[in-house]
């Protein structure tokens, strides 16, 4: 009766553990760890935009995959477009930036 209990314990165990690691793959990274990394790079993006009085928050979206880091939506001008970028590019671990934001004013 233990083994059974034991048994099923360590398959739900694996279950949950491989269906954690299929998020991260689905998203072409290698490790849940990347994942992790990925989503405190965008936090602390975002949060460094929301800090700056220059840069609109609400029109901007920020997404990390392996270190790069993807800005898109709108800003109201070239000045706001390169600040966004600027800050991404201070962000501890971000090795690169794809500055896809349009301006419109």
């Amino acid at each position: 009766m233990f083994y059974r209990t034991a048994i099923a314990v360590t398959l739900a165990a694996t279950v949950v553990l491989l269906s954690t690691v299929g998020c991260a793959v689905s998203r072409d990274q290698e490790t849940v760890g990347a994942y992790i990394d990925d989503a405190a790079i965008t936090t602390r993006i975002k949060s460094r935009m929301g800090e700056n009085p220059e840069v609109a928050t609400t029109s901007i979206s920020v997404e990390t995959l392996n270190g790069t880091v993807m800005l898109s939506g709108f800003a109201k001008s070239a000045k706001e477009k390169s600040t966004a970028e600027t800050i991404a590019r201070g962000v501890s671990g971000v090795r690169s930036v794809r500055n896809e934001i349009a301006v419109r004013p």
